[in-house]
């Protein structure tokens, strides 16, 4: 596989997984603080509840111990105020850890404040009675006594109502921090779905895809090479039992042309016979080479080598024509070939890119390494390059390429570029192509690289 496919499917697929986990934490959270609140809730909704009857009952009872003893003068009575005087003190005291809220404490402080005036109060009438020896029978002699009580229990409610407010801050709060928590969870989700659509993308991209091009190649190949075998078989025939008349024939021709006069009718005409009797025999030679390709000598050579052969072979051939051949230097690869039908591909390419120039032109060849499916896996390779200026390949002509006998030149024999394709799969590679109408065409001699 492609390190590249490989570096994106490790990164989508890390992505995923740690948005699962954000999904999985966030879901855990809010449970966690969904229950917090809700036992944190309860609690300060019993709290809050709590405060104002506990310090209402507690006022009252000592109201009423005081009384009784204002009106009996029982000391009983008074050690019962001052132990539920006591007790409320205490009760107090373990309050104040509990008031977080800045409108709790100044209330607390007050009620505090306010209770120590209630039992200086309730102290005078202690006072009075013990000092004159008699009840205390005048409304008005409790008067600050019933002040403090009321003023007590006043704050004891503001305080429960403190609390509330307090309490219904938290619960804003909490249903906040649950919204951000759902934006989070809505928006990891989102993320995940992008992620996972992005990892479909590339996976079809890179793998399905390529795939199912893949198929149709293999299948196209497959009966491309059903066609070529039985075709080999009928043309190495043919072939040989064309070639034994055409040899006939010329030797006839030979001797016939040594009793006519030159530049007669007759000797024009024979020469014309003998240049279609060449041309025949070029046929059936190309027939036979594609009927029955000779095995290749195969040799580790640098890929540049063959294409610099060629290039000073053929560079004058085509420099009336105004056709350049360059080739691009790189780096020495070494590749596994028979230098020899290489050349031969490479100059049958390059022939046809100069017939499709025509003139004033350029053709460009260059070596380069890339990775590719060979045999149905992905190898290193090394790829010989013919790219021309030309008009193109028509889009008619793309689909008969390597159809044997298919070509678009007058004089051709359409036997170039098949066997240029059969040469190459004797080389265990691949002949492909790219062209755009009007800006030229690419053939690329794809070879397994040989390893160091």
């Amino acid at each position: 596989m492609n390190p590249g496919i490989k570096l994106r499917l490790t990164i989508f697929i890390t992505a995923i997984v740690l948005l699962v986990a954000l999904i999985a934490w966030i879901a855990h959270n809010s449970w966690w603080r969904i229950n917090q609140s809700h036992e944190k809730l309860t609690q300060m909704q019993w709290q809050s509840f709590q405060i104002a009857d506990h310090l209402q009952q507690s006022i009252l009872g000592l109201n009423n111990h005081i009384l009784r003893y204002a009106a009996y003068r029982d000391p009983g009575d008074w050690t019962n105020a001052d132990v539920a005087s006591q007790e409320l003190q205490r009760w107090l005291d373990a309050q104040q850890p509990i008031l977080s809220s800045e409108t709790e404490r100044p209330l607390f402080a007050q009620i505090n404040v306010a209770f120590q005036d209630y039992l200086a109060a309730a102290a005078a009438i202690h006072t009075k009675i013990y000092a004159s020896h008699q009840s205390i029978t005048r409304v008005v002699e409790f008067a600050d006594f019933e002040k403090q009580s009321r003023h007590i229990l006043d704050l004891g409610f503001k305080l429960a109502k403190a609390h509330q407010d307090a309490l219904d801050s938290l619960r804003e709060q909490n249903i906040q921090s649950l919204d951000r928590l759902r934006l989070t969870l809505f928006g990891a989700l989102g993320l995940l779905l992008i992620a996972g659509f992005c990892l479909a993308v590339v996976v079809y991209r890179e793998m399905i895809a390529p795939l199912q091009v893949q198929l149709v190649e293999s299948r196209q190949l497959a009966e491309r090479q059903e066609k070529l075998a039985s075709l080999g078989m009928l043309a190495a025939g043919v072939a040989h039992e064309i070639r034994n008349p055409l040899t006939a024939i010329k030797a006839w021709l030979y001797l016939q042309q040594k009793h006519l006069t030159p530049n007669t009718p007759e000797f024009t005409d024979a020469q014309l016979i003998g240049g279609e009797i060449n041309r025949l025999e070029r046929i059936v030679k190309d027939f036979l080479q594609f009927a029955r390709p000779s095995e290749p000598q195969f040799t580790v050579v640098a890929a540049s080598q063959p294409l610099r052969e060629v290039q000073t072979l053929l560079q004058p051939e085509f420099a009336k024509f105004q056709i350049q051949i360059i080739l691009e230097e790189t780096a020495p690869i070494p590749v596994r070939i028979d230098p020899q039908q290489i050349k031969q591909v490479l100059i049958n390419l390059i022939r046809n890119a100069a017939d499709s120039i025509g003139e004033n032109g350029t053709v460009t060849l260059r070596t380069r390494l890339d990775e590719k499916r060979i045999s149905d896996r992905a190898i290193e390779v090394v790829i010989l390059e013919v790219s021309d200026t030309g008009k193109g390949i028509p889009p008619e002509a793309e689909k008969r390429l390597f159809d044997p006998f298919f070509t678009t030149k007058d004089s051709g024999t359409g036997l170039g570029l098949p066997i240029a394709a059969r040469i190459i799969e004797k080389h265990h590679g691949a002949l492909q192509y790219q062209t755009q109408p009007d800006r030229g065409t690419t053939f690329g001699i794809i070879l397994p690289r040989v390893q160091p």
